[in-house]
Order: C-alpha cells, then structure tokens, then sequence
C-alpha cells in the first residue's frame, strides 16, 4: 500500500460488486458429489483441529499436510487419514501443494507474517483460500491479498467464524431494527490471563524445522525457543489482535459493516508482561465513525475476566456477561444488548433495564466451513470475505501502529488509505521483506 494509491481508483478497476464474484469460474468443473480436495497449510493447533474437521467431509478430502516442521507429521497423518480412510502426503514446502493442479483449496493455518504471501501465492496458483484470522500481518498485506482474490477469481473466506451463526444474524437485525434506538457507542472486550515468557539463549534450530522457510516474509533473527511468534510485530499482529479480532469483526457486522473509521487513539503497551516482546499486554483503542463511537478494552493480565465455557457455548445457557473477556456491548438511546462470541447468544435490556429479548447462540465452525464449500463450488461471496477481513483486521492494524507512534491520535485518509500528514506511523501500513518472500505491488 503506497501512499498515492487512490481508493476510489483501485475499486473502479477492480471486480468490486457481488454480481461480479457470483459468475467467477471455478478451478474445474466437478459433479455435486466430488470431493472438494484441499492441502493444509500449517499444523499448528488450528491447523490440526483444521484438517480434521474436513477430512470429516464426505464432500471435501485432504490431500495435503503441510509445515516447516516435519516433526508434526506424524500424529497429524495418522488422524487425518483415519478420518478419511486415505493417507495424506506429507509435504514441508507449501509450494508443492500449489504446483497440484489437483488442488482446488488452500487451508492457510499459519503464522500472521505468512497469512498475506501464502495466500496471495494461492490465488496465483488458481486455489481458492480459507485463511486464519487476523487475515493479514499488515495493512499493505491485505490490500493485496483482496486484490489477488479479484484478480485470480478465487473465492476468500477469512476464519471468523462467528459470521456464520444464526443467531448474530438476529442479533443483527434486532440492533438494526431500531429496537435499542439510535447506537452511539460500541464496546469490544478482550481481557486474558497470559504468562511471561522465560529467556533462554539463541542455539541452532531443531532437526526437522526448516527454520529458513518458518522466516519466510520475516527477518532471519537467529533461532530461539523463547521467542513465541505471537508476541513480536516481526512475526504477528499481536496477541491481543490475533483473538480480539473476532470481536471487532462482529462490532462491525452488528453495524453493517462500516469500512474505516475516520481516526483512531490508543492508550496502553508492554506495562505487565515485561519479558522482551514488543507488541502490547494493554490496549484500549478507540475509534471515531463520526457519530459512533467504537472501543476496544483488552489486557493480557487479567485473571477475573474468563472466555465463555464450552459447555455454555453450546447450550442454552447465557455467560456471567461482567465477568465475560470476550463480550460486546451494544448502547442504543432506547436499550442495551450484550452479545457474546462463539456462541453464548445474546441479551437485550430496553431503557429501564429490564430484559426485553434474549436469544440463545453456538459456536459456528460448522456452518463457516460449509459456507465455504459451498461458496467453492457456486462462486457467491463468502460469510468471511477477503475485504470484510480486511477491514476488521485494519482495526487491530490502527489500534497497533497507534500504540508504535506512542499513543498519538491518528487520523485515516480513506481514499490514499494512509494516515493524513504522519509518516511515522504510515512507515508502519507495510513491512520490510525478506528476499524472495516479498509481497509484490503487482499481484
């Protein structure tokens, strides 16, 4: 993203509408009852859960595994294909999987730094991409990734999953209804308990990891088991993003999606968890939709504020919504809704605070995940796409360069999308990259 690139320019040149993404060709023709095949990027512990919950398709097959770090393969291989009744080949460089022409789809499961060049190399190579969320390690990364989806055809869906669960659909339109009245405020939480990182001094890489290919985009720092990836600006968006980010998703599809904010203020930083990392443990971020005001509160030391329990998610139970981490709190003029994520449903209190609706929620992966399939073969926009992905992660991205300028109030130019009149924090709109891993200005 360059500073003189004219929005309005790119969107006039670029296939922008829903009729437009609606007759995009498939990578082949297939039945109904083909599988569709897929290689998996990444087998973390997202990858892994991943994997197997699409080797459990009877429409779908994993035909690839794949990581820099061959000593995952085997437990992954083994429940893969126990799953599907067919061995996955197993695979350390990610390029492989492209050169299938076989492929239709790319699972990219892996680490912030390599969400924007793996799946931009995806579109390229024809495949369309489910990809972990935050959907891009910087803003430059996600302008990009949008236009190689547009440019090569393919099918996005970012995996903010709660996009998909019927029951913020009615949440939704409840708020968009006028039942609380006019929305002047919105409040995203994201409040966990993190630990400090012990040190430990750089040593060689460990057998089996290509630690080369792991850098990729980012810099070859010597190796150190220390250094979690989530921490650090070099590798991520930060841990506070990385799961804030479904949130400030859903804030924004409660709305209906508003693009940008017109200026953003953070206060907060490195303040508990002093243990060498640069991206923050504090982080109250606030964002100006000229009337709507929209905050994100999140902190990595706070043992009184707990996720929802799984046995809440999916039942007909509501959380303990004051002591709830991953809330949002939705302030009309008329009433109030408290609204959780991944389930957990939702509550409406009216102006005297009495309960006025409540709806009860579940988790939604299955539902994302057959969206996406679904959107394979037809070729209609995805729940999750890649600019709604975009512009959710670009909130997390402000918030981020924000904190890096030491707080200072920024303000967003939409069409140059850069910060009007601040090169300090528009140094921070794209990274430096390593040779060969580059995300080109030409898609």
């Amino acid at each position: 993203m360059t500073n003189n690139v004219n929005r309005r320019d790119f969107l006039r040149t670029s296939l922008g509408t829903a009729a437009a993404w609606s007759v995009l060709p498939s990578a082949r023709v297939r039945g109904a009852n083909d599988r569709i095949v897929i290689g998996v990027m990444g087998l973390g512990g997202r990858g892994t859960y991943l994997a197997e919950a699409f080797a459990r398709r009877s429409d779908a097959e994993i035909a690839w595994l794949c990581d820099v770090d061959s000593r995952r393969f085997a437990r992954v291989r083994e429940s893969v294909g126990d799953l599907q009744d067919r061995q996955p080949k197993m695979v350390q460089d990610f390029r492989k999987v492209l050169d299938d022409k076989s492929v239709d789809v790319l699972i990219n499961a892996t680490p912030d730094h390599w969400h924007g060049l793996g799946t931009i190399m995806a579109c390229q190579a024809g495949k369309d991409v489910f990809v972990e969320k935050p959907m891009s390690h910087n803003p430059y990364e996600g302008r990009q990734m949008i236009a190689a989806a547009r440019k090569y055809q393919r099918i996005i869906q970012v995996d903010t999953q709660s996009r998909s669960a019927p029951y913020m659909a009615q949440v939704a339109d409840y708020i968009r209804s006028g039942a609380i009245g006019d929305v002047y405020l919105v409040r995203v939480f994201n409040m966990m308990q993190h630990a400090k990182v012990g040190a430990a001094p750089d040593q060689q890489s460990p057998e089996g990891l290509d630690y080369d290919l792991w850098c990729g985009p980012a810099a070859k720092l010597p190796y150190n088991p220390s250094r979690r990836w989530l921490n650090y600006y070099e590798y991520s968006a930060g841990p506070i993003a990385g799961d804030a980010v479904h949130q400030m998703d859903l804030a924004r599809f409660l709305l209906g999606d508003p693009a940008y904010p017109k200026s953003v203020s953070c206060a907060g930083g490195v303040n508990a968890l002093t243990d060498g990392r640069d991206c923050p443990d504090t982080q109250i971020a606030t964002f100006e939709y000229g009337p709507l005001t929209l905050m994100m509160e999140a902190a990595l030391w706070t043992p009184w504020m707990k996720k929802t329990p799984g046995i809440v998610r999916d039942s007909d139970k509501f959380p303990d919504w004051p002591f709830s981490s991953t809330k949002i709190e939705v302030c009309g003029t008329k009433g109030f809704v408290y609204v959780g994520r991944h389930g957990g449903g939702w509550q409406a209190y009216d102006s005297n605070g009495e309960l006025a609706r409540s709806e009860y929620g579940r988790q939604a992966d299955k539902e994302h995940q057959d969206n996406f399939i679904d959107c394979v073969r037809t070729r209609k926009p995805a729940n999750a796409g890649a600019e709604q992905g975009h512009y959710s992660a670009m909130l997390c991205h402000m918030a981020n360069i924000s904190c890096r300028v030491n707080n200072r109030k920024l303000t967003w130019d939409a069409d140059t999308e850069s910060f009007a009149g601040d090169p300090d924090a528009n140094k921070h709109l794209k990274r430096q990259y390593r040779s060969p891993w580059i995300v080109a200005e030409e898609v």
